[in-house]
């Protein structure tokens, strides 16, 4: 099963990177138009709320620009990071202003001195998904190792685009099944969750 999810991840990424700059990034604009209206319809917005979201790196959906009109209108916005090899990341607060350091794998990330925050909603970048919610990503295990110790868990929404839907991504036992998967196209896999 490694060697397969090795295989996978290397065939979604160099996929993705086919994909010009332009088309990427109208497929984001739209993918962030799906989100704030998951955010408005189940959550009436972040106004007030702890969110994260993510760096986009290596194809990924660009967020970015969410993140600077969640800060606008009243969120707190924070970005995961990596403190420790094999350990649960810790979430510290962003600002369209903040002075970013390089973090693991030279990903920008707020400096040590920002506040850690708990996220109430939080975005899980995606290498691969299904259609049970179950996120395929670069293989460190750290999103399923800080979701596994987050009491309470954050409401997690997998980013991804549609073209890296599997047919399963043969879940083990440490994978947690994100909340809802959402691409491009819309939401794609949600959990019964009360709302």
């Amino acid at each position: 099963m490694t060697r397969w999810r090795r295989a996978e991840r290397t065939r979604l990424q160099s996929e993705r990177m086919l994909q010009t700059a332009e088309t990427r990034r109208a497929a984001s604009i739209v993918l962030a138009d799906h989100l704030r209206a998951l955010l408005n319809q189940h959550f009436g917005g972040a106004v007030g709320r702890v969110f994260s979201g993510y760096w986009p790196i290596k194809g990924e959906p660009n967020l970015r620009p969410t993140m600077v009109e969640l800060h606008g209108s009243g969120a707190t916005v924070a970005l995961p990071v990596v403190e420790a090899k094999a350990a649960p990341m810790v979430f510290r607060r962003w600002t369209p202003t903040t002075q970013m350091v390089r973090g693991d794998w030279n990903i920008p990330v707020p400096p040590p001195e920002s506040d850690q925050v708990m996220p109430e909603i939080t975005l899980a970048p995606l290498v691969g998904w299904d259609c049970s919610g179950y996120r395929l990503g670069y293989g460190g295990g750290y999103f399923d190792r800080t979701l596994a110790v987050l009491d309470p868990r954050p409401f997690t929404i997998g980013i991804g685009w549609q073209s890296a839907q599997l047919a399963t991504i043969h879940p083990q036992p440490h994978d947690i099944p994100l909340d809802v998967i959402l691409t491009e196209t819309g939401v794609q896999a949600i959990r019964e969750i009360p709302w």
